[in-house]
């Protein structure tokens, strides 16, 4: 491959990380708890929050099955709508991020949701399919405003030495909330029933906008050439598309969820469906509720415990493959195994895998850009996430409700896409990465 351009963008580069054998620091979580006050009270806001959706995505693709007949295409529309409302809006709400109070969006986004959620069930809305996509479609719009402000507003409020035990935290946070809110929301569903678990839910969306609204402002700073019409607007995402093109280190690791999603967002739909036949559970809520607070744990353990991973020069530059890679092994082996209460763990090392893979992604974009542009890349990586989840996630719906696979060879295919996925980093831009460590 030809010598990486901008050579002076990769001098600045190292120089603002230091050296990249510090990234990770020495911080330890309940250190980092004790000592940040704000961080401590965003991390409380997000586990609050987190709970929430995911009691309103179980239920939502609970509810899909329940009008549709089962059909697996209508279950996989709930993640094709989520994810596809999500990716197109991302470099527009990644440049609000940039021009506007991070802290207010994210007041806003969780206000929003509890406003939609409790109008929604007040109205008795959710007696079709389209309603259901109608509901899934409007709460995303909340979390796409939220995502890209909470990314950018993470490194205002944490040093440089903190970040990564943050970011680490965070994603054990959200992990945790999966887990919790996916076997709570199952076991509430299968005990109350779906309706009434949405409105015990839209409490977790007003106590965490609560929370939100007490935190710091913490950026950014204000841009008097920033205020200008829509096509300043578009301009702005532009120009994060061309620093993101100019920036070779950056515009890799923004790649790097999106490619074990090629996979992954098929996963995550197909987690339903094995939920559905494994039955681990009495009901099928319950069982759903197990794997996915398999995967939660997994998600939030992995990064957790490798840690140490992410602070080795040597396996650094080849990490985000490997992790796609193994991501993949672990779902190949569900597809060949006996659905026994072994596929949870095997669900917990895939996710594990892949929660590295989003630890280590995450802060390497907050660490490699400058904060005037982190809005508008943390956009571009989200937008590129959820586009390929969506498309994964249509894509093995279409294949089952066809006819063309079984699930297990369904599973199996989207396994095989992770492990290529996961070689293609390795062999494209491993060596690239070698060479900012030298």
């Amino acid at each position: 491959m030809a010598k990486e351009p901008h050579s002076h963008w990769l001098l600045a580069t190292n120089h603002n990380l230091g050296q990249w054998g510090n990234l990770v620091s020495n911080v330890g979580y309940l250190e980092l708890l004790r000592s940040n006050s704000a961080f401590r009270r965003l991390f409380a806001a997000n586990m609050i929050s987190f709970i929430g959706d995911w009691f309103t995505i179980i239920s939502m693709f609970l509810i899909a099955g329940e009008v549709s007949g089962d059909s697996p295409l209508a279950i996989a529309g709930v993640l094709a709508v989520r994810s596809l409302t999500h990716a197109p809006l991302e470099p527009f709400t990644g440049m609000l991020a940039d021009r506007y109070s991070r802290k207010g969006l994210m007041v806003i986004a969780n206000g929003g949701s509890f406003v939609i959620l409790v109008s929604f069930l007040s109205f008795d809305l959710l007696g079709n399919l389209w309603s259901v996509y109608a509901l899934t479609s409007m709460l995303v719009l909340a979390r796409v405003l939220f995502d890209p402000a909470e990314y950018a507003y993470l490194p205002n409020i944490c040093d440089d030495d903190e970040l990564l035990t943050a970011n680490a935290m965070g994603s054990a946070g959200w992990s945790a909330s999966l887990g919790i809110g996916a076997g709570l929301g199952g076991l509430t569903i299968s005990e109350l029933g779906v309706y009434e678990a949405l409105w015990i839910d839209t409490l977790t969306f007003l106590v965490s906008a609560i929370i939100f609204s007490s935190l710091p402002a913490g950026g950014p700073e204000k841009d008097g050439d920033r205020d200008g019409g829509l096509s300043d607007v578009l301009s702005d995402i532009k120009e994060g598309w061309r620093h993101i093109n100019d920036n070779p280190p950056v515009k890799r690791v923004v790649f790097a969820k999106a490619m074990w999603a090629a996979g992954g967002g098929a996963q995550v739909f197909l987690l339903i469906l094995i939920g559905m036949e494994a039955g681990f559970g009495s009901v099928a809520a319950g069982s759903i509720g197990i794997l996915y607070m398999a995967r939660g744990f997994g998600s939030g353990a992995g990064p957790v415990l490798g840690r140490g991973l992410m602070k080795s020069d040597n396996l650094r530059p080849s990490l985000l493959g490997l992790t796609i890679l193994f991501a993949g092994v672990f779902y190949l082996a569900i597809s060949f195994v006996d659905w026994t209460w072994f596929i949870l763990l095997l669900v917990f090392l895939s996710h594990g895998s892949s929660g590295i893979n989003w630890v280590l992604s995450t802060t390497l974009l907050q660490e490699r850009t400058e904060d005037e542009w982190r809005g508008r890349v943390a956009g571009t990586d989200y937008l590129l996430l959820t586009a390929m989840m969506g498309f994964s996630a249509l894509g093995a719906g279409m294949v089952l409700e066809g006819g063309f696979m079984s699930l297990r060879e369904t599973i199996a295919l989207t396994a095989i896409i992770q492990i290529a996925m996961g070689l293609v980093w390795l062999v494209f831009a491993t060596p690239r990465e070698r060479e900012l460590l030298s």
